[in-house]
C-alpha cells in the first residue's frame, strides 16, 4: 500500500472498522453555493457533485455498509426553475448510464424511493433499468432520494392504510408503527444510524421524518461537491464517539 493510499484509509481518519454504522444517509447540500463562489451557473455545481457521489458511494462499499442512502431530488425540488429540473433530470440519467458498470463491479444494488411516477420518461425507465441490472448484488444497497418528501412518505401511508381499512383489510385497533412502516415507500429498508448534512445548513429537510426517530446527526460546513471519503471516514468517526441511548440507559457506542 503506499503513503497516500494510508493516509486515506478510515483508519487514518479514527475510524473503527468492528463499530461501523450500518444504514449511512446523507442530505447533499451546496451544489449552488459551490457554483456561486466560482461565479459559475448553479447546474456546473450539480455536474460536479457527481464525482462526490462516485468517492461516497465507492467508499461505502468498501467499508462494508449495509445501506446508503442519498438525498437526491426532493419534492420542492421540482418548483425550481424549469431549466434547473431539466438539467437535473439529465444529469441523473447520465449519472446511472455512467456508474452502473462501477457499482456492478463493486458489488453494489440500487434501490429507489419516492413519487416516482413524477419523474420524466426517459429517467425513470434508466433508472429501472439499472435496478434490475444490480438486482443479484448483494454487497451496499444504495438508494436515491428521487421525488422524495417525508411528508409526502407518510401520507401516502396514511392513504393506503386508509383504504386498507376501507376494503376491511385494516382493523383500527391494528393499526400500530408496524403497519406504518409496512405502507412506507421501502419497508425493510433500516433506520439510519447516522444521518450526514453538508453545506452547514442546520435542518433535516423533510428528509426521512419517520426513520430518523433516533438517527444520529452530523453536520459539516463542507460543500457536497468537495465532500470525499476523507469527510464521510471523520463523520463516522465523530458518530463512534457518541452514546446512542434510544430514549433510554442504553448506550452502543461508549466514548473511549
Amino acid at each position: 500500500m503506499t503513503r497516500s493510499k494510508k493516509a486515506d484509509a478510515p483508519e487514518a481518519h479514527g475510524v473503527d472498522m468492528k463499530r461501523l454504522p450500518a444504514h449511512v444517509a446523507i442530505i447533499m447540500d451546496g451544489n449552488g453555493r459551490w457554483a456561486r463562489k466560482r461565479r459559475l451557473p448553479r447546474v456546473a455545481g450539480h455536474a460536479a457533485a457527481r464525482e462526490s457521489v462516485r468517492d461516497i458511494v465507492t467508499a461505502g462499499a468498501e467499508l462494508g455498509l449495509t445501506d446508503l442512502t442519498l438525498y437526491t431530488f426532493s419534492m420542492e425540488n421540482w418548483t425550481r426553475p424549469r431549466a434547473e429540473v431539466s438539467a437535473l433530470m439529465h444529469l441523473l440519467d447520465q449519472t446511472l448510464q455512467e456508474q452502473v458498470a462501477v457499482m456492478a463491479e463493486n458489488n453494489i444494488s440500487l434501490n429507489a424511493i419516492g413519487r416516482l411516477d413524477l419523474l420524466p420518461k426517459y429517467a425513470r425507465s434508466r433508472l429501472d433499468r439499472c435496478i434490475r441490472q444490480l438486482e443479484t448484488n448483494d454487497g451496499l444497497r444504495l438508494t436515491l432520494a428521487l421525488s422524495y418528501g417525508g411528508r409526502a412518505e407518510l401520507l401516502d401511508a396514511v392513504r393506503t392504510i386508509a383504504r386498507d381499512a376501507a376494503k376491511g383489510r385494516l382493523r383500527p385497533q391494528d393499526i400500530d408503527e408496524d403497519a406504518i412502516r409496512a405502507r412506507l415507500y421501502c419497508p425493510d429498508l433500516p433506520d439510519p444510524d447516522l444521518l450526514v448534512r453538508t453545506s452547514g445548513e442546520l435542518r433535516i429537510s423533510n428528509f426521512l421524518l419517520w426513520q430518523i426517530a433516533y438517527t444520529e446527526i452530523y453536520i459539516t460546513d463542507v460543500l457536497w461537491p468537495d465532500f470525499r471519503r476523507r469527510d464521510l471516514y471523520e463523520a463516522i468517526a465523530d458518530y463512534q464517539g457518541r452514546d446512542r441511548r434510544f430514549g433510554g440507559i442504553k448506550t452502543t457506542h461508549p466514548r473511549t
